[in-house]
């Protein structure tokens, strides 16, 4: 499902047009973004959890040359899904 599907379902559901729908997603999107850059955990009761796992500093090798190569400690977002919508996919 594309953004532009989900506004329209969304649209559909709560009598809005697409553009309201489109904004109300980019708002919600939007949100859980900077919390995770803030360093928030969000949590959607039902859906499941976002949050920054850190990534420690590791030493790579280039797949190409074999060469070994730093890479550095990063953040990355994660996501776990929660229980009503791990039951209900696995249906």
């Amino acid at each position: 499902m594309t953004k532009s599907e989900m506004a329209e379902k969304l649209a559909e559901k709560i009598q809005v047009n697409k553009q309201q729908a489109e904004q109300i997603i980019d708002i919600v999107t939007g949100s859980v973004i900077e919390a995770l850059a803030n360093g928030d955990k969000v949590e959607i009761r039902g859906f499941g959890s976002f949050r920054v796992r850190h990534r420690a500093a590791k030493e790579g090798r280039n797949p190409k040359t074999g060469e070994k190569v730093f890479v550095p400690p990063k953040k990355v977002p994660f996501f776990k899904t929660g229980k009503d919508f791990r039951d209900t996919v696995n249906r």
